[in-house]
């Protein structure tokens, strides 16, 4: 196999492609189709044989230290660069489709529109280096403004869509936001309702001159749908340009750089307030690229169909920036995640890739009709945004019949993916890493006390550094001290460890770690292994409060539908698998889980739901 990889790279060449544009291809595609069995297997092989970094194949490493080498060198472009390239090279393509909403964009239309609102939103007073609040979910307006900002040099603030008034108090306070744009209402949430809370002063206001003592530095409220009083609606801004406006947007587009912040991302609040990551150009569109490139984007024809929030750093990272970076079709199933709505959409838009966190895979999986829907044309799918069981990449690949999937780890504070697997990684590296330090970063697990590197295979505290690492976080020099050292390492707060090959494996946080009768207790590891259970549909291990051994274990379970369970079976089937000492002295059984909207389980409420309920509170 290694032979026929340097021989089929010895013949690559390069050229532009009407569909991808100016990158790595073989001169025949159809040999590589002829290579592989299915489409699984030739985006498996053909990612491989045009990564510009390489499937580790001995072992590397003699401490736990690990530097992602590779060939492709960084790009200085921002954002907008990248889409004036897309749309100058596939104009006709199609960009994005909002599957509910019925919207279907070229990537021409995109950049036409991309441009306008950019204009209207300096007609309406706001310049380089404002912060603008995108509060909602889903939709063609998010991508727009996502685009335009970064083409006005504006800093976009992403902004959680199921915040509600004290949430968005803080978040607009904290990063002084000059305008927000959010729609009517969605479900349950009367956005203006909600503003109108923290500043009464809205409804009297003259548009773009909003005086809140709450929130003095807000003075625009754009509203997508309707103009309540006090703010402009969606479609006057994007109207409002004149000549000197887009005349503006043409100079200002030769004083943006790359190493200009574009966003302000809110961590998910799993552990208490947010707290706003700084990233820049180069930051985010250097790590969709190396992402992607190692994803196999740069040689063929994708359609992505799109689960995640666009609020988040995985949804409008490696969704809406990599279609600009690869000329991908992007697919957003709903404007919330809905299991149906991205079967649907894989049916119907025949796409070849699929992005989503553990819990989206779990509830996709566990759909009555899901063996209904014509999954056929799915090729790959791609994992991250926290923890995923083993058992559940298994029960994915083989039931949504997918040939590879592709582990992703990182933070929303490095841009956000530090570590991710190959197409050609073996089951065993897909199901137990998150794959492989990332294109030109560092990373290292050092002891939490010492702060030396560790032996290989030994568990400690996860830093990374590099290009990916964030600016800071927006206003909190305290904070972001306490996370990036002065030599510029930062701290995840993850415990991980890595093997002779360079692959990571995730073992907790380290304020989740249970330390039991002052033994250490990964909660990973005991999920991993109740995972197996054939009655466990999704499992969560937190530590509660105990008086004689400092933290006890408690599994809280939410078992299949259709099935009964007991504590004392769950007890039964841990008996000789696990150590005595990690086997749960509690077994709750729950509907659901707090999480975010990103699906990450959020365990300081789980933690503390419990502890009230079985009394255990200090």
């Amino acid at each position: 196999m290694a032979v026929l990889l340097l021989l089929l790279r010895s013949l690559r060449s390069k050229s532009c492609s009407q569909i991808c544009g100016d990158r790595w291809r073989v001169p025949s595609r159809h040999w590589l189709w002829r290579v592989g069995a299915s489409n699984c297997r030739t985006f498996t092989l053909g990612s491989a044989i045009h990564s510009p970094d390489n499937v580790p194949t001995k072992p590397m490493l003699t401490t736990s230290y690990v530097h992602g080498t590779c060939n492709l060198p960084f790009t200085s472009k921002t954002v907008g660069q990248c889409l004036e390239e897309s749309a100058n090279l596939v104009p006709d393509k199609e960009a994005v489709v909002f599957v509910q909403d019925g919207v279907r964009k070229t990537f021409g239309q995109l950049k036409q529109e991309v441009d306008q609102l950019a204009a209207g939103l300096l007609a309406i007073g706001l310049k380089k280096g404002d912060r603008l609040g995108m509060w909602g979910p889903n939709m063609y307006e998010w991508v727009l403004v996502q685009f335009a900002t970064a083409q006005a040099g504006i800093i976009l603030v992403t902004v959680n869509p199921a915040y509600q008034h004290r949430e968005l108090e803080f978040v607009l306070k904290k990063v002084g936001c000059k305008a927000l744009i959010f729609p009517t209402k969605f479900k349950s949430q009367l956005y203006y309702d909600i503003l109108k809370r923290i500043c009464p002063e809205l409804e009297q206001a003259i548009p773009g001159d909003l005086k809140s003592k709450c929130l003095p530095d807000l003075r625009s409220v754009i509203v997508i749908g309707s103009k309540p009083p006090g703010s402009y609606s969606f479609e006057e801004v994007f109207q409002a340009a004149s000549a000197s406006h887009r005349e503006q947007l043409l100079s200002l587009q030769k004083k943006i750089s790359c190493d200009d912040p574009i966003n302000i991302q809110f961590t998910s609040g799993t552990t208490g307030n947010p707290k706003g990551a700084t990233l820049t150009h180069h930051n985010i569109v250097n790590n969709g690229r190396f992402t992607g490139y190692r994803m196999g984007y740069h040689w063929r024809d994708t359609r992505i169909c799109v689960g995640l929030p666009l609020y988040h750093c995985f949804g409008c990272v490696a969704s809406s920036l990599v279609m600009t970076l690869f000329n991908c079709t992007v697919v957003y199933s709903s404007p919330s995640f809905e299991a149906r709505a991205v079967l649907q959409a894989i049916q119907e838009e025949r796409c070849t890739v699929i992005y989503g966190t553990p819990m989206m895979y779990i509830d996709i999986l566990s759909q009555k009709d899901f063996s209904t829907y014509d999954l056929s044309s799915l090729q790959a799918g791609v994992v991250g945004g926290s923890f995923c069981p083993g058992e559940v990449l298994k029960k994915a690949m083989k039931q949504m019949n997918i040939g590879t999937i592709i582990i992703g780890y990182g933070m929303t504070e490095n841009s956000p993916v530090t570590f991710q697997g190959f197409t050609l990684d073996e089951i065993t590296r897909k199901t137990e890493t998150v794959g492989y330090i990332g294109s030109h970063i560092e990373a290292k697990i050092v002891d939490p006390q010492t702060q030396l590197i560790q032996p290989l295979q030994t568990s400690g505290e996860l830093l990374v550094r590099g290009y990916c690492v964030m600016r800071g976080y927006w206003n909190d020099e305290k904070k972001t001290k306490e996370c990036i050292t002065p030599e510029g390492w930062f701290r995840t707060g993850d415990i991980a460890s890595l093997d002779e090959y360079g692959y990571c494996q995730i073992l907790g946080r380290m304020n989740d770690m249970i330390i039991r009768g002052g033994e250490n207790i990964y909660p990973a590891e005991i999920e991993e292994f109740l995972h197996t259970h054939p009655k466990v549909e999704e499992i969560q291990v937190i530590g509660v409060n105990d008086e004689k051994m400092g933290e006890e274990i408690c599994a809280c379970i939410r078992i299949k539908e259709g099935t009964e369970c007991t504590a004392q079976e769950i007890k039964d089937y841990c008996k000789g698998q696990i150590s005595h000492f990690k086997i749960p002295r509690y077994i709750i059984f729950v509907k659901d889980m707090p999480m975010t909207v990103t699906g990450k389980i959020q365990k300081y409420k789980l933690r503390k739901k419990i502890e009230e309920d079985l009394g255990l509170e200090k």
